[in-house]
């Protein structure tokens, strides 16, 4: 039989992810994500579609946005968009259509574009349904009305491996746009068949990436394997590890697509997309050149800051004044453990540059230890201050073989154990001493000394 590894097929993708706005499309309702949230607490009689409720403007934040996804996409970005009205019968669609930018008719936001080496069809905005539980049969519509983009790939993938690769780079530039709801995740649309062996068939809602692959190579094993002469639509039963039949494909005369006639079309100018544009920032890639040529940062290290955009940008401001070999440890190790340790992300702490910068020069000056400065930004959550009453640090001998005695004498048992020949008893010892003098001891001076007075 032939390995799955090996199997190439015709792979098209279309990829729908939630746009990063405060409200829904059409209603002032929080656009919460979040998964755990109770049930039906973000809704209105728009988004629940009662009786003689209209739509409202559709969000700016979310058209604006849209606009930027399809500019980083390469596409030619289109001037009136009409919405549509996609109709069909599912539990979690209380309308009984969905509003979209799609249709065969549509005049999606953007088309023919290209981003890494694929071609992509088309890109839009749509609304979207509720979400419904098959098991309880329950509805929840904290999501209906939420914002999405829809990315349209031509098929021009050939494996799961080029799939994955592709949507790994697409979602990385996709969080420097900071146009979308990252935690939120993806939903894909894959659409697999092998040239001339078998028929196109969609696998619906994928919604993780390890998934994708695997609903890709079972597809194509299939097709391989099979007589695949229909085209249909199939979901991918993660628990199983394969794919199962829903219905048979539907066709655009399906939805019954008509221009909905409670919203005018988006009119969008040139001025408007060149104000977008110029919100574009640098690719991951460009960042990753930069951090390496320019700041002479390893690879490694410069890996780490290129994974998010807040975190490169801050890097970037703060070696405006800090040397870049200085500032990088500070960055890549003690400012993620900062925020690890919160629990929060660089973009809702209030941090400022200025305030970090000018720690690091107490420390990089001698004025505090590295400890101090540990210590120091410890204390910058929920929000930085300007370090300037700060104790200095201890790098008088005489005054550290005084404190190094103290420490001694307070301490016999690890005397003893450190002539016994334990060498956890120094770090205790040291330990005491920074303890005593608050982190304000020399590290190295310290140490020597009390290697000194052990003897």
């Amino acid at each position: 039989m032939q390995e799955t590894k090996e199997l190439k097929g015709m792979i098209g993708l279309e990829i729908h992810t939630y746009i990063l706005t405060k409200e829904k499309l059409f209603c002032k309702c929080i656009a919460s994500r979040e998964k755990g949230t109770r049930a039906n607490i973000h809704i209105c009689p728009i988004c629940t579609a009662q009786p003689g409720a209209k739509p409202m403007l559709p969000n700016k934040e979310a058209v604006e946005k849209a606009i930027l996804i399809g500019l980083m996409l390469g596409c030619k970005i289109n001037h009136e968009l009409p919405w549509q009205r996609k109709h069909y019968n599912w539990s979690d669609l209380p309308k009984g259509y969905q509003n979209t930018l799609s249709g065969k008719h549509a005049v999606p936001v953007g088309e023919r574009g290209r981003f890494l080496g694929i071609n992509i069809g088309s890109m839009h905005l749509e609304e979207d349904p509720a979400s419904w539980n098959p098991d309880t049969g329950e509805v929840d519509y904290n999501r209906s009305g939420l914002p999405l983009v829809e990315i349209v790939t031509d098929p021009d993938f050939s494996t799961s491996e080029e799939v994955l690769e592709w949507l790994g780079k697409l979602l990385h530039n996709l969080a420097y746009l900071k146009a979308v709801d990252s935690n939120a995740g993806i939903k894909v649309d894959v659409n697999v068949n092998i040239p001339g062996k078998s028929e196109r068939v969609e696998i619906k809602n994928v919604s993780s990436i390890e998934s994708i692959g695997k609903a890709i190579d079972y597809e194509l094993k299939r097709h391989s394997e099979e007589e695949v002469r229909k085209v249909e639509t199939r979901r991918f039963d993660a628990l199983k590890g394969k794919t199962i039949k829903m219905r048979d494909k539907e066709g655009a005369e399906d939805y019954r697509f008509i221009v909905d006639p409670d919203l005018k079309p988006i009119v969008v100018d040139d001025d408007f997309v060149d104000i977008i544009r110029k919100r574009i920032p640098e690719t991951p890639d460009k960042k990753l050149e930069k951090l390496i040529k320019k700041f002479k940062i390893n690879g490694k290290n410069a890996e780490v800051l290129a994974k998010n955009i807040d975190i490169v940008e801050f890097f970037e401001k703060v070696v405006e004044k800090v040397n870049p070999g200085f500032a990088m440890p500070w960055v890549t190790i003690e400012l993620l453990r900062f925020l690890n340790y919160n629990k929060t992300t660089l973009n809702k702490v209030d941090l400022k540059v200025e305030h970090f910068v000018a720690l690091l020069n107490l420390v990089k000056s001698g004025k505090i230890t590295e400890l101090q400065g540990k210590q120091l930004l410890n204390k910058f959550y929920p929000k930085s201050f300007m370090p300037d009453k700060v104790e200095s640090r201890i790098s008088d001998k005489k005054e550290l073989e005084g404190i190094a005695l103290e420490c001694m004498k307070e301490n016999n048992k690890a005397v003893e154990d450190y002539k016994a020949g334990e060498p956890k008893a120094l770090d205790f010892l040291m330990g005491k001493i920074m303890e005593k003098t608050k982190r304000r001891a020399d590290f190295k001076i310290s140490r020597e000394v009390l290697i000194g007075k052990l003897k």
